[in-house]
């Protein structure tokens, strides 16, 4: 591994141990030439996405910036860094066995929703104003109403069958 102080080539690996959810390996490493100290993750990776946007551009998947995005719309929600890990681990999991090589955004956008929409409402209403390109006031109070309507008949013990 390269240090990413000084550009050395052979990094002394220190500690390594199992991520709490046994998902990725965390490893302290030190540099031989500048003694820096610097931590690395290795995961498992399934295969190589690619992220074909709507425009057709195709893009690599970046695991972080589905990190980030949920982080964003989970920001001041009582939900652990833990969890959001775990969220994302598992939409990658989910991605990488589903899908042979390719993803377009809405699949990832509509996987991120359905995730979030079971764990928190406020970061699903969050994350759908950017997903679903909100502009006016009117968009959100539309989807919130879909919302309603869709919990409503739960809060009130009467399931639908839409069948």
């Amino acid at each position: 591994m390269k240090c990413p102080f000084c550009g050395f080539d052979d990094t002394i690996v220190k500690d390594s141990r199992n991520s709490d959810d046994n998902t990725s390996i965390r490893r302290r490493r030190e540099c031989p030439e500048c003694g820096s100290r610097f931590t690395t993750f290795e995961r498992v990776q399934l295969r190589e996405l690619t992220v074909i946007k709507k425009n057709g551009e195709k893009t690599p998947f970046d695991r972080e910036k589905l990190h980030r995005s949920i982080s964003i719309a989970l920001r001041k929600r009582p939900v652990s860094v833990e969890r959001i890990d775990k969220v994302v681990n598992s939409l990658v999991r989910r991605f990488e066995s589903l899908y042979e090589g390719e993803i377009s955004t809405s699949d990832i956008g509509a996987a991120v929703m359905d995730s979030l929409s079971r764990l928190d409402s406020v970061a699903y209403i969050r994350f759908a104003s950017v997903y679903k390109d909100f502009r006016q006031v009117k968009d959100f109070e539309e989807f919130v109403k879909t919302i309603d309507e869709m919990v409503k008949p739960v809060l009130e013990g009467k399931e639908t069958n839409n069948d």
